[in-house]
């Protein structure tokens, strides 16, 4: 978080397009520990019957950030120049480092944690006492279970950041909108998205109270949420109004989906191996997203139109559960045997 924040805070140093742009691939390295440390947290403070929610409120946060950042950013704006918006951003995010390093201890350390919470909380302590040596990532990629997830994570966030990046686009251009068109709509998938982080997260978690197996707790939500994004197919055959309600729905679907996904290293994986796997997740990714990106670029300057765009965004996360049921035919916590064993 401090290296995110420095590098946050040198967008506002930029004095050319080259150096924004070294800030801008700064800002990507910083932020690809973001979710693997959450990741990390929730499998160290909550029993699996709680893990999902947990992220979910987690993920949600992104989604409100997207909500609440643009107003806040024009406010900056009317009383400063464009720089203050990357400094104080990035104070914030030293402030909120501060805050973490001084306050958060893995429970089995944490010298404020009183009886009742210890026995609500009995199972991750024995997790604990498990093995804690540390997997290095070619270690962890003997696994299918991991290939499973980052397979399903490409293709997943191939998709979603299609969503992010290319809807005002499209508004642009398949629907004429203009900039204040798009300002005037552009809240409502986020709000969406973080509805459906939450619930994600509570549907499979009410599953497992009641008492259904951890596996078919999360695979019934991830195909729940995976069969809602083929909706995004008609959006190229519906009036505006109803497009908007479809990419919501995507919205929605995806990033139930992605809180999910994002559980599955904690529900597999001994904790000293889960940080190590959720930084492959992020990065099959992040992969996802440049090359489908590029994809959808040459698709649209050669001719084939959103349709066909519109048609594998809204295959992708279908073929991804079917990589995770694959790959993974039972979720459940994986024992590995030391190395060298």
């Amino acid at each position: 978080m401090v290296f995110w924040s420095l590098a946050c805070a040198s967008h506002g140093l930029a004095v050319s397009v080259s150096t924004l742009a070294l800030s801008r691939f700064l800002l990507g390295i910083g932020e690809g520990g973001g979710f693997p440390a959450a990741t990390r947290a929730v499998a160290e403070w909550f029993p699996v019957q709680e893990r999902s929610t947990a992220m979910g409120i987690i993920n949600a946060g992104t989604a409100l950030g997207m909500i609440v950042a643009p107003p806040l950013i024009a406010l900056v704006l009317g009383a400063a120049n464009w720089r203050w918006v990357f400094f104080l951003t990035a104070g914030l995010g030293l402030a909120w480092t501060i805050w973490w390093r001084r306050d958060y201890f893995p429970p089995e350390r944490h010298p404020r944690l009183g009886d009742a919470e210890r026995r609500e909380i009995e199972p991750v302590f024995g997790a604990a006492a498990g093995t804690q040596e540390e997997l290095p990532w070619l270690h962890l990629l003997r696994f299918r279970q991991t290939w499973g997830v980052v397979i399903a994570k490409f293709l997943s966030d191939a998709a979603w950041y299609f969503y992010l990046f290319w809807l005002p686009k499209y508004l642009y251009d398949a629907r004429g909108f203009d900039i204040k068109a798009v300002a005037a709509f552009a809240w409502i998938p986020p709000a969406a998205a973080g509805v459906g982080c939450l619930c994600g997260g509570w549907l499979s978690s009410w599953l497992l109270r009641q008492k259904l197996p951890l596996d078919h707790a999360r695979k019934i939500a991830l195909g729940a949420s995976a069969f809602l994004m083929p909706l995004i197919l008609f959006v190229p055959r519906v009036p505006v109004a109803w497009a908007i309600a479809l990419f919501s729905f995507a919205y929605f679907g995806q990033q139930s989906w992605s809180t999910l996904v994002m559980v599955l290293p904690a529900d597999i994986y001994p904790r000293p191996a889960v940080g190590g796997v959720a930084g492959l997740v992020g990065f099959g990714g992040a992969m996802g997203g440049v090359v489908f990106g590029q994809a959808v670029g040459y698709l649209l300057d050669h001719g084939f139109g959103y349709g066909l765009v519109f048609a594998l965004a809204g295959s992708f996360h279908v073929v991804a559960f079917a990589v995770i049921c694959a790959a993974i035919p039972r979720i459940e916590p994986l024992a590995l045997a030391p190395r060298g064993a």
